[in-house]
């Protein structure tokens, strides 16, 4: 017997009411309502669970913008990322669990014990540099030789990159230090310039723990990854100038900027001259190309806050999380600053209030210079896409398209898997706390909420978070990449 699709039963409905309409046109408007009531149809297109609903709502949501990018240029964090069992590796390493601890920057194998615990106890994704080189590679070959461990395309912009190319008809060139091993992972469809090859790989650990996995006394509350690498060349973003000086030959109509953070594992004095100069290349980029940043987790405040004031004018548009929302905020004193870190899903509101500060104090506006005009947001169980009015288009079909990716991706399925998915987004919430917001609730049916606040727009939609996630890292990246990717600037 053959199977009918959600469309073909909605046609099919739609041809039925029509035929009684003719045939029976003194029926009541009752009779008609119920008929077209969805809990009667629901099963036929694409079951009654809301997480169903929500997917099938988003599929009509997610339409192409009119002016397509054709060629985007992405750089400059790149390497290998090796992904394996955090708890296996420690162990093979010979280390029990103690004490969590955080630590900025990684000297030893306890300090990489200790961080990986206070994470793995909160369930929360983090980044840190390890500073001994010997120690590294000697853990790397380790960590590479044990069953189990998987190499990937790593690095913001590797990882963007490489969603992007997946759309044949997008031409990407992708700018960073690119080893023959990242080479062979990357879609035949990236452009690497010669100047970015180099003899050896950087490669960068992704330590991976599941929903409920114990270690010790310690339970992860929720999946996550814990990451670490000793990476000079992306640290010093030695491919910055090569990147910028191959756009006027490669032309691109969009460019994916990312790691910036990466240069935590530098001196303070070596950090404001690679920003200064950072600044410099950013600069050159012509204003006629939009440019997307992509941060990533960082722990130095002082580094984040020059960011903040020195590049961000530069770009038209950010994508981040809630630790780096967070600590962005914290960073510069912005609203909820005094918030010391999230408490199970982000309070939209509180979301809402940060993202609004960021474009208000340092987005365009008529008394401000800037070219920051966009901001994609993402946590777990929702995303928001902030844009100030007038600048971009489709950026309905973008957050759903992002938020979709993000369940497709965990889960690695093609299409969103009902059954491997739940719903944890808040279906009601106020817009904000910092002034009288306004109470909203999502419907699954109709699941991007929208509304404004003094010239900028809020998109949101929920999450579908996958129950049993095959894999989390680079889940940012493809999220950023997808929503850049259905996308349209307006020309100005």
């Amino acid at each position: 017997m053959a199977v009918w699709n959600g469309p073909a039963c909605a046609g099919f409905l739609a041809l039925a009411v029509g035929c009684l309409l003719l045939l029976q046109p003194e029926l009541p408007g009752s009779a008609l309502r119920e008929l077209w009531d969805p809990a009667l149809w629901a099963p036929l297109l694409g079951g009654t669970s809301a997480e169903g609903r929500l997917a099938a709502a988003w599929e009509a949501l997610i339409v192409r913008p009119a002016r397509p990018w054709t060629r985007v240029a992405v750089g400059v964090n790149a390497c290998v990322d090796v992904v394996l069992s955090g708890v296996k590796l420690l162990q093979a390493l010979g280390l029990s669990p103690g004490n969590g601890e955080d630590h900025s920057v990684l000297h030893s194998r306890e300090d990489l014990e200790e961080a990986f615990f206070h994470f793995m106890g909160k369930g929360a994704a983090a980044e840190r540099f390890f500073s001994d080189e010997e120690a590294f590679h000697h853990i790397s070959q380790i960590a590479s030789a044990l069953p189990g461990a998987q190499h990937y395309v790593g690095g913001n912009a590797a990882l963007i990159g490489q969603k992007l190319a997946a759309n044949s008809d997008l031409k990407v060139l992708l700018c960073g230090p690119v080893g023959p091993k990242l080479h062979q992972l990357l879609d035949d469809n990236i452009v690497v310039p010669p100047e970015s090859m180099q003899e050896v790989d950087e490669f960068h650990l992704i330590l991976e723990y599941q929903a409920g996995e114990q270690w010790g006394q310690l339970t992860a509350p929720n999946a996550n990854r814990f990451i670490f690498s000793h990476d000079l060349s992306n640290g010093a973003m030695n491919m910055l100038e090569v990147f910028v000086s191959s756009l006027e030959e490669f032309q691109p109509d969009l460019v994916v900027l990312s790691g910036l953070h990466m240069m935590e594992g530098q001196s303070k004095e070596i950090q404001k001259k690679r920003l200064l100069e950072a600044v410099i290349s950013i600069s050159d980029i012509p204003t006629d190309i939009p440019v997307h940043l992509e941060l990533a987790s960082m722990t130095d405040r002082e580094l984040m806050s020059s960011i903040m004031h020195q590049v961000f004018p530069l770009v038209n548009s950010l994508g981040l999380n809630e630790q780096e929302l967070l600590f962005l905020s914290q960073s510069a004193s912005g609203p909820h600053s005094s918030l010391l870190s999230w408490s199970g899903v982000p309070d939209v509101g509180v979301v809402s209030d940060i993202l609004f500060w960021i474009l208000k104090e340092h987005g365009r506006s008529k008394e401000r210079a800037s070219d920051l005009t966009r901001i994609h947001f993402h946590t777990l169980a929702y995303h928001i896409l902030a844009t100030v009015d007038g600048h971009w288009g489709n950026q309905l079909a973008a957050v759903a398209a992002g938020a979709r990716v993000a369940g497709t991706q965990a889960c690695a399925t093609e299409a969103i898997d009902a059954s491997r998915v739940s719903l944890r987004a808040p279906l009601e919430f106020l817009t904000s706390h910092s002034e009288a917001g306004s109470r909203i609730a999502v419907n699954p049916n109709e699941p991007v909420a929208q509304w404004h606040r003094e010239g900028i727009s809020f998109h949101f939609t929920p999450v579908l978070v996958c129950k049993d996630p095959i894999r989390t890292v680079g889940l940012g990246d493809a999220i950023s990449a997808e929503g850049l990717f259905y996308s349209e600037v307006y020309p100005h």
